[in-house]
């Protein structure tokens, strides 16, 4: 071995080893996960579900900040089927990220072994399926980042902490929509809306006097709901991962696939009261209801129940401005959220994401500037890594909508450099909201806005505090812009969260890259992972 060749050595050695010392100072958690098939009738019609160890949401897995996490999924499906983690970083490992573009599917009957750790992260999230239309048949749950004991909280300790899976419901069998879909028939509007996966009377139990929190994550496919108690304010303190101001709110919108947390004083007479979370922006008048049962109430909560937004667009749009990071609270490390000054970081990239309907020989299709995604038999991330040819090119989608252009297939692959400052308008010309998702990293919310985006736009940006999070609204007719930090190596899904729709294919995927291999910007491969495709043979 010549001398260069040893000094490589023994950086890799080096390298492995912090990450080694840095895993092995953390504690593991160990979860299995196995997914069936079930009977449930949540709306009072018998149908099939996807259960997670027999239930519906599943199990809320509960780690704390580095915890080391080792998930079995057990695929007892009779079709392929992958489980994502929604705002959970995956930090160095988009191996792990459970999409088509990074793994291949766990087959029927068999199992597949994430392991993942919850670096650096404080929050609120959720899992479900990201594969076919697996998500509106269930499937899905909470995931919750604890702090660590010696890291301090910007507000006292709740006397407890409950996780509501909120969203809508259908009652027609998942399967049945999925054809319908591929015949090219439009989603209709869900049924119902479901807490913990019900409707009504779920119970949390509570003493007078005492400060609860509150963890919802919006779990639904296509609907925004609005969350409120009867006669009680709502403390919110963190969105997905940051802490937020403290404000006050009468009732908070969650959209598709985000989730946050508040905390709820019990100031009110001992009596049960309402939690309501009903759909905004439809016609249908779609409610789910729990109750908040005070210690030693033997009086059930009143009607009518608290009346809640449903259209107002501005107002909902109003409240998403007074989301703001608090800079002075930390987070997953002592340093204050703010220490970050992201204003004053260089744009180097601007993307003008603008997403479409259209039909693509006769069917109905969904696409991201004129491109309808299409997964490719073999992963993105596997051809990258074997230099696989003819799976994926960065010039499928281009960096702004093109004006006439009808849409078209494709796999939309956007290359991106290794800490490349990221500029995203997400422009809704539709009537509909939309909500989008970016695995891998967290993104600065810095402006809404109505009708279409200009440069001008930017001198109203937030530079300062705005939240930082996962997934973002875009509100109909109008824009939302965000700053991402591209500082997370690998190949990383940015979806719609309106499932329909990213089924249809309003998706794409950024490719982080630097051409510097090592383990302390992005993990090797992992010895289990599953191979398919042109990939199948390495």
């Amino acid at each position: 071995m010549g001398e260069t060749q040893y000094l490589a050595f023994l950086v890799g050695i080096l390298a492995l080893s912090t990450l080694v010392g840095l895993n092995a100072e953390s504690p593991y958690r160990y979860y299995d996960l196995e997914i069936t098939y079930g009977t449930v009738s949540p709306l009072g019609v018998s149908q099939r579900a996807i259960l997670v160890n027999g239930q519906l949401p599943g199990p809320t897995m509960d780690c704390e900040t580095n915890d080391n996490i080792i998930v079995n999924v057990i695929n007892k499906l009779d079709e392929p089927f992958l489980m994502t983690w929604n705002g959970m970083w995956q930090r160095r490992m988009s191996w792990q990220d459970g999409v088509l573009g990074t793994n291949c599917p766990i087959p029927p009957h068999s199992n597949w072994t994430y392991r993942m750790q919850a670096k650096d992260q404080i929050g609120t999230y959720s899992y479900y399926p990201s594969t076919s239309l697996h998500r509106t048949g269930g499937g899905f749950g909470g995931f919750n980042i604890h702090r660590r004991p010696v890291i301090p909280s910007p507000y006292p300790e709740p006397a407890q902490q409950f996780t509501l899976t909120v969203g809508d419901w259908y009652k027609t069998d998942f399967k049945l929509l999925r054809k319908n879909l591929d015949l090219g028939q439009a989603m209709p509007v869900p049924d119902g809306i479901l807490i913990n996966g019900h409707p009504k009377n779920t119970v949390f139990t509570s003493e007078a006097g005492k400060t609860y929190m509150f963890r919802v994550a919006n779990v639904g496919t296509m609907l925004s709901v609005n969350v409120r108690i009867q006669g009680h304010m709502l403390k919110l303190v963190e969105v997905e991962g940051s802490h937020v101001l403290q404000e006050m709110y009468e009732s908070l919108d969650v959209h598709p696939g985000q989730s946050m947390s508040f905390l709820v004083t019990l100031h009110g007479m001992v009596k049960d009261y309402h939690i309501v979370a009903s759909a905004r922006f439809t016609k249908k008048h779609l409610v789910g209801r729990a109750i908040l049962h005070y210690t030693g109430s033997t009086t059930p909560p009143a009607d009518p129940l608290p009346v809640g937004p449903t259209y107002q667009i501005h107002w909902s749009m109003k409240q998403a401005r007074t989301l703001r990071w608090n800079l002075t609270a930390n987070a997953a490390r002592p340093n204050p959220q703010g220490s970050y000054h992201y204003g004053g970081i260089q744009i180097t990239r601007t993307l003008i994401l603008a997403n479409s309907a259209g039909k693509i020989n006769g069917k109905k299709r969904y696409a991201v500037n004129q491109v309808s995604y299409v997964n490719p038999d073999t992963p993105l991330k596997l051809a990258d890594y074997y230099n696989i040819p003819d799976v994926f090119n960065l010039n499928t989608i281009k960096d702004v909508p093109t004006p006439g252009k009808r849409l078209e297939y494709g796999t939309s692959v956007v290359g991106l450099a290794l800490h490349d400052f990221v500029e995203i308008v997400f422009q809704n010309k539709e009537k509909t909201l939309q909500s989008w998702h970016l695995d891998g990293h967290n993104f600065f919310v810095v402006a809404y806005g109505a009708k279409k985006w200009t440069p001008a736009m930017r001198k109203k940006y937030n530079l300062v505090d705005s939240v930082w999070r996962t997934t973002v609204q875009v509100y109909p007719n109008s824009w939302t812009v965000v700053l991402a930090a591209v500082d997370n190596k690998g190949m990383w899904n940015l979806r719609s969260e309106i499932w329909h729709r990213r089924y249809l294919g309003q998706e794409l995927y950024f490719r982080v890259w630097n051409d510097e291999k090592s383990l302390l910007s992005e993990a090797d491969i992992p010895p289990n992972a599953l191979k398919c495709g042109k990939a199948a043979k390495y």
